[in-house]
């Protein structure tokens, strides 16, 4: 069944008392990250429960986070921009290797 993007809802759900905080998901990207991560950390990560359009998982409240806004200068900006085409020339230059290969 597909979706419009405002209908892939992700909502996550934690009250004080408890420990374990529950996320329920229709986004098929949240999906794969959070099925990656329970793949990955079984004793950490649950899926407890999965339908054919939705899926909603469990794990510890602490792992729910909150950051402030990252301000970069805009020297950082300007440095990131570097790294970044060079590493998107560094990948041109690979696959053109690849393929004559």
């Amino acid at each position: 069944m597909k979706f419009t993007r405002f209908e892939q809802e992700t909502v996550i759900n934690f009250n004080a008392e408890e420990e374990m905080a529950s996320l329920y998901t229709r986004d098929s990207a949240v999906m794969r990250r959070m099925d990656t991560l329970v793949n990955s950390f079984p004793e950490v990560y649950r899926c407890t429960k999965a339908t054919d359009i939705d899926k909603t998982y469990e794990m510890p409240k602490s792992y729910v986070s909150y950051r402030k806004p990252r301000k970069l200068s805009e020297e950082q900006r300007e440095a990131a921009r570097a790294r970044a085409r060079s590493l998107r020339k560094e990948a041109k230059g690979g696959e053109q290797v690849q393929r004559s290969s």
